[in-house]
Formats: structure tokens, C-alpha cells, sequence
């Protein structure tokens, strides 16, 4: 049995003022506010990170890290600039040392000198960070202290690297790798070095790491940052001794800044006394000395 028509009439006639309420409603509602200028440039560089474009990321975070004055993106970026270059700086520390190990200990000329090439390339690539990650280290340290507390504002790279290269094994043994292996473990290493970085500034693993930055951002203690800071700076100042670079300049500039970074620390500790930070402070300060020892 079929409703009256006039019934009809009514429920069209309701259907079509709700949907006018509504349609009101959504026309009516406020419109959403994007990021403009810093905060358009740091919510890119969080992007960019997570999807592991990392030298977007950098791009992106360049003119914060070096605003003067510095505004409320200045110090996340710099501590999210740090944690990408000393990611970087690892991945084409181990690819150098890869290649320098296959050049060695291979019987084939050919492949002997294209690692060679592939050592100086990543060499090249590894002094590169390390010098970025000094200046991004003088940026954080320039008043000669540090904030007892810093944020990590980002999420875990939605890509995660592997725990072992297993094609850089293979170079080291002497054995070939073609060009397109060449370039996977290449990107590879990086994605590694982000996630061993991640690790290890929140002083764990890479669960602990995923765990930590699961909300968007962490925070992180002042020293125990300085003193991963610190450890970056030397071993980066290796890429430029005897052995690797060759150029006391800069690896005097490395160390220059890593005792910076550990006088920052040691400002904060005596606020607040650590024992055991002391003593990891004391550690550096001795890796300082020792590595310059490699003029």
C-alpha cells in the first residue's frame, strides 16, 4: 500500500531542508588554516623526513637552522638536521670503508680500481656530512650552552634500512657487484645510518627509536644529545686524517667543535650533577685528544 501523496510531498520536503541544513552547515564551518612560511618550511621538512626523502628534508630545514634571531622552528631543526647528517655521515663511512677493504684484498685490476673510485667517491660523500653535522653542531652550541631538554619533532622514515649490508660483505671479500647493486646498497646505507642514528639518540634501539617517536616527536636530555653530538663530530674528523682525507684543517674544525659541544655539556652537568655522564664526557674528551693525535 503506497503512502498519500501529500505524505510523499512532506518526507521530499524534510529530506530537502536537512540536506539544506547541512549544506549550510559545511559552507558555514571555518576553513581550515595550512602553514604558512617557518611553519610550512618545518612541517615539509617532517614530511620529507618521514618519507625518507632526506635531502628534501635538509632543503627544507635549511633557512630555520640559520634563522638570526632564531624563531620557534630554529632549534628543531637544527636537532632534526643533526640526527640526518650523522645518519649520513655513518652510511657513507661504511661505504668507504667497504670499498677500501674489496680494493685490498680483490685479484682483479678492474674491479680494484672502480672501488677505489667507489672509495673516494663515498669519502668525498662522508666529509661532506661531517662538516655539515659541525656546523649544524656550532648552530646548537654558538651562546655556549645547550637547553636542558631538546625535542626530536619527526616521524620513524616510513622506509627502514637493513640491520646488515649484505652486498658491502660481498665487497669486502673482494667479490663484484654490479653498478645497479652498487646504487641499491648505496641507498640502502643511508636508509641504515637514519635508523642507527634514530637508535641511538634516543640511547636504544630501533624499536625503542620507532616507539619513541611514535606521537611525532620525543624529548631528549640535553647531555646524553651533546654526547651523540660530540660522538658524530669525531668520528667524522677521521674522514680527514691520515689515513682517509688528508686535511688537518678540517679535521681540527671537527674537533674544535666537538670540545665545544662537550663544554656545553659539562655546563649542564654542573647544574645538575651525573656521575655517569661525567664519565661519558670524560670518554670524549679523550677520543678528542686521541683523534687529534691523527694530524
Amino acid at each position: 500500500m503506497h503512502p498519500p501523496c501529500g505524505s510523499r510531498r512532506s518526507f521530499s520536503h524534510f529530506m530537502l531542508t536537512v540536506l539544506s541544513v547541512l549544506a549550510l552547515s559545511v559552507s558555514c564551518s571555518p576553513p581550515v588554516q595550512k602553514p604558512t612560511g617557518p611553519a610550512y618550511d618545518y612541517d615539509a621538512a617532517k614530511d620529507m623526513f618521514r618519507r625518507g626523502r632526506f635531502d628534501k628534508a635538509i632543503e627544507f630545514s635549511d633557512a630555520l637552522a640559520t634563522a638570526s634571531p632564531p624563531n620557534a622552528f630554529t632549534e628543531r631543526a637544527q636537532v632534526l638536521r643533526a640526527v640526518i647528517f650523522s645518519g649520513r655521515l655513518r652510511a657513507y663511512k661504511e661505504l668507504e670503508g667497504a670499498y677500501d677493504k674489496g680494493a685490498t684484498t680483490t685479484k682483479n685490476p678492474r674491479f680494484e680500481a672502480e672501488y677505489q673510485r667507489l672509495r673516494h667517491d663515498n669519502l668525498q660523500m662522508a666529509g661532506q656530512s661531517a662538516l655539515a653535522l659541525a656546523e649544524t653542531a656550532h648552530q646548537l652550541s654558538v651562546s655556549g650552552t645547550l637547553p636542558k631538554e631538546v625535542t626530536l619533532e619527526a616521524s620513524y622514515p616510513t622506509t627502514e634500512g637493513p640491520i646488515e649490508l649484505a652486498e658491502l660483505e660481498k665487497v669486502r671479500q673482494g667479490a663484484w657487484i654490479e653498478p645497479d647493486a652498487q646504487d641499491a646498497v648505496a641507498n640502502q646505507a643511508v636508509f641504515k645510518g637514519i635508523d642507527d642514528a634514530l637508535a641511538d639518540v634516543v640511547s636504544g634501539d630501533r624499536s625503542k627509536a620507532r616507539n619513541a617517536l611514535a606521537a611525532g616527536s620525543t624529548k631528549l636530555d640535553g647531555v646524553s644529545f651533546a654526547l651523540y653530538v660530540g660522538k658524530g663530530l669525531v668520528d667524522g674528523a677521521v674522514m680527514f686524517d691520515r689515513k682517509h682525507g688528508r686535511d688537518s684543517q678540517r679535521l681540527k674544525t671537527m674537533c674544535t667543535e666537538a670540545d665545544e659541544i662537550v663544554k656545553a655539556a659539562l655546563a649542564l652537568l654542573k647544574d645538575n650533577p651525573n656521575k655517569d655522564k661525567e664519565k661519558d664526557v670524560k670518554k670524549l674528551q679523550d677520543q678528542i685528544k686521541t683523534t687529534l693525535r691523527n694530524l
